[in-house]
């Protein structure tokens, strides 16, 4: 009972960041992943694609190490020593990930080919200046997993990341790399590059960015719906509290108002009525 709510409160609080969307001085940096099993002749087995405010600004080919500046974000930042060590990285994290998909075939989800295993690492900065992080994974373009860096907690979005949240959930080197590489080097890489892309960011424009040549990951519908009808529940219910609040003080003022007014009548009768009980001794 208690894991539903907190369920229910995540994707509650996720629906409303979506909706609110975010303030105009905030910044985000993503890493889109794609591990392809069995990639086509002369195609890369994981591909990585960088963004910063959704804009693109590099594509990484691990297979060869080779990097491909897709705007002038990323010709802004190539000569930074941070590069090295975020090429490695990544190559690091698109291993591991093939390394998690051993003998899954699409077989046991939908009706052809081989699965394409879709993850999303994003690091921002909060209006108070801290970083957070998370990350989303999906298959052939189907979001079905979310991790909150912070919290370590995971939610299921799509029944094909079932198998993919019991294995990673209980396997404490997997999150806490999954923790790490977020929380720590994207938080590193992002304040370095920021240093260089604020100024660039204020006045961007079509010239800053690249084309994206990664398929996004789309929700459930059914899960946007159940996420819906939680917030819509949420704010009848709310309103129902607020409303029996002022109900109730509406009642209390009105037995306030009725009790001093027979006060009052009371006292201003025994006034005007003592001259004659007086006068009748």
């Amino acid at each position: 009972m208690g894991g539903s709510k907190s369920s229910l409160g995540f994707l509650v609080l996720l629906l409303i960041v979506l909706l609110s969307g975010t303030s105009s001085d905030a910044h985000s940096l993503s890493y889109n992943f794609t591990i392809d099993l069995q990639p086509r002749d002369g195609q890369p087995w994981c591909e990585v694609q960088g963004e910063v405010d959704q804009k693109v600004f590099l594509s990484y080919d691990c297979d060869r190490a080779n990097i491909k500046y897709m705007s002038p974000l990323g010709e802004e930042v190539k000569s930074m020593n941070a590069w090295e060590t975020q090429t490695e990285a990544l190559r690091g994290i698109g291993a591991l990930l093939k390394k998690q998909m051993p003998n899954v075939t699409l077989e046991k989800h939908t009706n052809k080919g081989l699965l394409t295993l879709q993850a999303r690492m994003t690091c921002w900065r909060e209006d108070n200046g801290l970083i957070n992080a998370s990350w989303q994974f999906g298959f052939n373009g189907q979001l079905c997993l979310l991790f909150d860096s912070e919290s370590g907690y995971w939610t299921m979005v799509h029944s094909k990341g079932k198998w993919m949240k019991e294995k990673w959930e209980n396997d404490r080197a997997v999150t806490e790399f999954f923790k790490k590489v977020s929380m720590a080097d994207c938080q590193c890489w992002f304040q370095d590059f920021l240093l260089r892309w604020e100024k660039m960011l204020k006045t961007a424009g079509s010239q800053t960015t690249g084309p994206s040549t990664m398929q996004p990951m789309a929700p459930d519908s059914s899960y946007i719906i159940w996420i819906t009808t939680g917030v819509l529940a949420s704010l009848v219910i709310t309103g129902i509290i607020i409303a029996c609040i002022h109900y109730k003080n509406s009642l209390l003022d009105q037995s306030l108002f009725l009790f001093c007014r027979r006060w009052c009548s009371q006292e201003a009768r025994q006034v005007l009525c003592l001259p004659f009980s007086c006068s009748s001794v």
